[in-house]
């Protein structure tokens, strides 16, 4: 059975469990206690010395970090088109998943952390960063249903979580109207899941 470590507020953590539903994998997961610092306790550095959720065990396999989680999901149990191997196009896939790694997470998510959880950071630059990561996501949506191909990929399941929760950052997604058409073709998917904070796009 695969097993995920989590934390049930973490929109990585929520990437994954999204994936795994959309591709109908049975887990067991596996809740870190964050303020009893669990995910810093030798037995979980020991999976992920980086001390950081998620983490999935898999056939004797453990794999940290959620974009890699989603590559090896997409490869192990997934339709080929959820990480495709034309390699202009896996090679788009891999550029978003760095997005979301990047961008996204200095953005909106660092955002949210603020807001919801008090953590400092540079207010402004968390701010500029935002709002350029969501004029890109507009204009990359116009015209085209998915981020990086024809049809849904990891990229999408990547970047989606964090913008999603914007409005836990003091982000207004109403002008952007591709990224909420995008947003509903998402959560329109069958085995669709939500999180807590996430409310379903209304267009």
């Amino acid at each position: 059975m695969i097993e995920l470590f989590e934390f049930a507020l973490s929109g990585n953590c929520y990437k994954v469990r999204l994936m795994l539903s959309l591709i109908n994998l049975k887990y067991e997961s596996r809740i870190v206690n964050g303020l009893e610092k669990e995910h810093k306790a030798a037995s979980f550095l020991a999976m992920n010395p980086f001390g950081q959720v998620p983490v999935l065990k898999d056939k004797g396999n453990v794999l940290r970090d959620s974009q890699g989680i989603l590559v090896y999901l997409a490869l192990a149990y997934a339709e080929s088109s959820w990480f495709p191997m034309d390699p202009v196009q896996s090679a788009e896939v891999v550029a978003w998943l760095s997005t979301a790694a990047n961008e996204v997470s200095r953005g909106p998510g660092a955002l949210r952390s603020h807001y919801l959880l008090g953590r400092p950071i540079n207010l402004e630059e968390a701010k500029s960063v935002t709002e350029n990561v969501l004029s890109i996501l507009e204009n990359r949506l116009t015209n085209r249903n998915w981020l990086a191909t024809d049809s849904i990929t990891i990229a999408d399941i990547a970047i989606y979580p964090y913008i999603a929760l914007c409005h836990q950052g003091k982000v207004d997604l109403f002008p952007y109207e591709n990224i909420r058409k995008w947003m509903v073709r998402i959560e329109s998917l069958p085995n669709y899941i939500s999180m807590q904070g996430i409310d379903k796009q209304v267009l």
